[in-house]
Parts: structure tokens; sequence; C-alpha cells
């Protein structure tokens, strides 16, 4: 978001709290509660935005490469990093080896506590209690957001609630379905008490819509939530109670009118996105200069996107990654002739689907568009992209023999570094990628209206009541209507309903959630299968606790599976 807010910046930078540790002493810092506006302001500020340095890198390398979207590669050694990210990918997450990504559980505990600080002192402030709930509502809502992260990724999960914490006692985890309840408890104490306006004052941060869009997510997956998810018995497809309370949660957003598909699907998620984006229902805003941290492009980018006739027209004066890959069998769902969201993928998609290389053009800065111009390697050598990824064999310029293996390396090579497609859903402006150190201005959505009317197809599918004349087919339709795809002539299949939500998905960080609540968390793609003999294991549904959570917190057990 092209905002450069500098006050923002400042009130975010003066609000950080580092605090991870759950045995907290939860009596505030703050002996007397700050009276400046400007204090408060930061306080609100580092509650509702302590996930942006997790969902800039970590969280999004974690839960991307544990889905069917990446496939995480080395270049002889570079960017192998212990195989932090190719165990993610192979589903051999280790709780030590990838410890950087695990380890935003740290983050996202803090923001927990962040909330729980403000909320302990608005309890005694001399102060109309309207005023306390007009600023405790979205405190706690997005402390109950916080909390579902923790749930949906690692299980169970502690309760911390800052009335229940009275000294520096340690905090056990609570069951999963414990935990699902009390969010859902939480979400509805404080719906009618969150804002409701959407404008650009209200834009990342938690409404009564916000609140909506979160219930209808816990709905959808009630049945991951409060099964044994990591059984080998559980049903994807066992009956599901909240249905009906996930269609009423959708139907508010519906007849809200505050949100549409208007947006084109490639801009929308351009630098330039913000407010004015009527699908975005809870986003979180990034800036280069001033709220920092977003860098999805350097690990999409291929490896060399700093030559001169590279990539973005505009030669990448900070190093690029190129680590993630999209795996052939994701890129397999982008197939659908005229669809926009064949846009956001470097490859050949759509009519062309069938073609296994891809000619490189670079793409124009501005616009995101491809040109007519070749993306050049030594300004003399046309890149291609390989659809299907091939590890390296023989040997390295250093003389060391490749043999493939856990460590997916590719070579550092041109070969090497084109293996795989890329997203460029999240195109970066190159001018800010270079002028501050990587960091993109596009805003990242968590809650999308078009995930709205998909979650609420796939409830009616799944057996709950159809509302104001809504079918399936027609809310499916409404989604393939908006990016210009084919429509369907009957009500879609789960199958269906699981591939669109990939298509229109990609990056956003639902597909894990997806595959698993669907029962396709184990389906072979990349190379799980090939290096990880345990990957079909259910227990990998849920990620391990790293080794540093696990050391802050001794009480705690880790994961079974791990």
């Amino acid at each position: 978001m092209k905002t450069k807010n500098i006050l923002t910046g400042a009130l975010l930078a003066l609000a950080t709290i580092g605090c991870t540790d759950l045995d907290v002493e939860i009596k505030s810092e703050f002996t007397e509660y700050p009276d400046s506006e400007i204090a408060l302001s930061a306080r609100i500020n580092n509650c509702y935005y302590a996930f942006r340095g997790a969902l800039g890198r970590r969280y999004d390398e974690l839960v991307s490469c544990n889905s069917d979207e990446y496939t995480a590669i080395s270049f002889d050694g570079d960017y192998l990093n212990g195989r932090d990210m190719a165990n993610i990918s192979l589903h051999m997450v280790s709780p030590d080896n990838s410890a950087s990504q695990l380890d935003v559980y740290n983050d996202i505990q803090a923001g927990i506590v962040n909330c729980n600080l403000l909320l302990y002192d608005l309890a005694s402030m001399n102060m109309e209690e309207t005023e306390k709930v007009t600023i405790s509502a979205p405190v706690r809502a997005a402390r109950a957001f916080y909390t579902f992260l923790l749930m949906d990724n690692w299980g169970d999960t502690p309760i911390i609630d800052y009335t229940l914490i009275t000294d520096n006692s340690a905090i056990d985890r609570s069951p999963r379905g414990e935990v699902a309840r009390w969010i859902e408890g939480e979400l509805l104490a404080v719906r009618n008490d969150c804002p409701s306006e959407v404008n650009e004052s209200t834009y990342g941060t938690p409404t009564c819509w916000m609140v909506d869009a979160l219930l209808a997510k816990l709905y959808i997956n009630w049945n991951v939530y409060t099964q044994d998810v990591t059984s080998s018995s559980w049903d994807p497809n066992a009956t599901n109670e909240k249905l009906n309370d996930c269609i009423a949660a959708c139907d508010r957003i519906i007849a809200s009118g505050n949100f549409d598909l208007g947006d084109d699907y490639k801009t929308k998620f351009m630098y330039t996105n913000g407010s004015q984006i009527k699908d975005f229902i809870y986003a979180m805003p990034y800036d280069a200069v001033t709220q920092t941290g977003m860098t999805y492009a350097r690990f999409r980018t291929w490896r060399r996107g700093q030559e001169a006739n590279g990539f973005y027209s505009i030669p990448l004066t900070n190093s690029v990654g190129g680590n993630m890959t999209l795996t052939p069998e994701f890129v397999e769902l982008f197939n659908l002739p005229g669809d926009r969201r064949n846009d956001v993928i470097a490859g050949n998609v759509g009519e062309n689907i069938d073609e296994e290389t891809f000619d490189v053009y670079q793409y124009d800065a501005a616009t995101g568009n491809p040109t007519t111009v070749r993306n050049l390697y030594n300004d003399s050598i046309p890149v291609v992209f390989y659809k299907n990824i091939t590890l390296a064999t023989g040997y390295d310029d250093k003389g060391n023999q490749r043999i493939p293996n856990a460590d997916l390396n590719c070579g550092a090579t041109q070969f090497g570094w084109c293996q795989g497609y890329r997203s460029i859903k999240f195109f970066p402006d190159p001018n800010d990628y270079n002028l501050y150190s990587r960091n993109q201005d596009n805003d990242v959505p968590i809650f999308r209206y078009a995930d709205i009317i998909l979650m609420k197809c796939e409830a009616i599918i799944r057996g709950g009541t159809s509302t104001n004349g809504d079918t399936p087919m027609s809310l499916f339709n409404q989604i393939r209507s908006y990016v210009n795809a084919p429509t369907i002539a009957a009500n879609p299949s789960l199958q269906d309903i699981l591939d669109e939500r990939g298509r229109e998905f990609l990056d956003e960080h639902w597909r894990r959630n997806d595959l698993i609540r669907f029962g396709d968390f184990e389906r072979d793609w990349g190379f799980k299968n090939d290096y990880n003999p345990d990957a079909t294991n259910p227990q990998y549904r849920l990620l391990p606790l790293s080794r540093n959570v696990l050391n802050a917190n001794t009480n705690w057990t880790q994961n079974p599976g791990y």
C-alpha cells in the first residue's frame, strides 16, 4: 500500500514489545495508563499489527511450502539453510532445522500478550464503560484471531485471557475443541461492539465483518477443530453441526453491501492496493518504508532477478532468492481459458497448460503484465522456465557430486535456477525493492469477499441450508464470472470447490487449511513421497512446536509424530 505513513510507522516503532514467553507477569509495566492519544494509538496498533512481521515472510514460508502450492528448492547449497524449507515441503518438518519458520508461534503469541496487556490496563482505567468497550472489542477480536492461527496450525493451544492470570504460574495448552469453542464465544461476545464502518480508517483493523469472516472460517473447519484430525479414522465428510452458522455469518457479510467482486483479479494484489479494494474484508497493510516486512517477491522471483535484462524490466540491485517454485501439480489447476487468475503465473497456463516450458519475457514494472522483450541471462541467453522440476545430478563446479535427495538441489546453473513456474501474484515495485532492502508495498488480504462466497457454496454442498435464493452453482459462478473464467451448468462437487479455492487463493495462506479440511493433505505432490517414507502420516496435519517454543514453555510436550 503506497501510503508512506510516517506517523503510523513511528507509532508502531514506539509500541514494539518483545514478549514471547507465556510465563509473563500479566501486571502491566505501565503503573498508570498513558493519557496521551499517541501512546494509546501505539498500543492499539501493537495489538492489531503484531502479525505483520511473521506474515511478511516466515509464516508465508511455513504454510505455503507445507501445502501443494510450493516446492522449496536449493542451488548447490545456496538457500538450503539446513533444509529448513525443504523439510517443510517434504512434510518432514523439523523442530530444530525449521525453527526460523516455526518460531512464528512466538510472534503470534506475542500478539496475544500485547492484547492482554492492553485489556488489563483498560479494566482499571478511569474511563466511560462504553469507551472501554469501543477499544476492547476489536482488541479481543484480534486476540481471538491470533488464538485461531495457533489452534489451526498447532492444535492444542493455551487460552490466555488476562482475567484468568494472577501470577507467573505456567499455562497449559487447552484441547483444540475447547479452544475452538472459546474463540467462537469471544467472537460472538464482541461482534456487535466492533466497528461496522468500512473505510480507510478501519482498513486493516478488526471490524464486525472481520469477526463474521473469522466465524465462517471457524465453522467451515469445525470438524477439523473438534475431532481428532490426526487419526487415520477422521472423516473429512462427516456431518458438520455448524454449517448453518457458517452460512449465517456469510450472509451477514453479503447483506452488508460493503464488499463485492468488482476489483480486477491481478490489480488488487499489486503494490498499489489498499483500502480501495472492495474484495478485502481484513488485510495486513504493508509499506516499504514504514510498515515493513513483506518480501514475497524475493523468494518467488527467479534466482537471477538482478540481471540487466531481467524479470521486472528494472534490474534488482538487492539479491533474489528464487527458491519457492510452484509444484507442477498445483500449476495444473490454472487450466481454464480466459481466466484472469492465469495472469499471476509466470508459466504456460490456460490454453497452453500442456506446454512444459515457458519462454520468459520481461514484466512491465508498472502494470505487472508481460512485455515483448525477452528476459535474457548474461545479456544473451533467453530465459526458459520448466514446469516439471528436475533435481541436479553429476558434479558441481567444485567437483562435489550431486545426488538427488531431500536437499531438493537443482544446481547453481541457469538450468537449475529456472526449475519450476513462479507466482507473480504479489507483484513488487522494483524501485522500492531496490531502495528498501527488498520490502514491498503490497497489502496481504487475510479474509476476502470471494472466500465468503466460496465458503457459503461449500457449506451448502456439505449439507447446509440454502438461503436468499443462492445455490452452490450460482455462488460458484459468481467467482468464475468476475475472473472471466468459464461458468458451470450444475452444482460443483467438493473437488471442484477445492480446485477453485486453489486458483482463487494462491499465496493467501489458506491452502494448507483447505487441503486438511477436504482430506487431501496426504495426496502425492512435489517430492514429498520420494524422500519422506512417512509423508502420509496424519499426525503431520498439525505442525510441530519449535525447540525454542518448547524450551520457553517447559510444561508443554511436543505434538505427536515429531
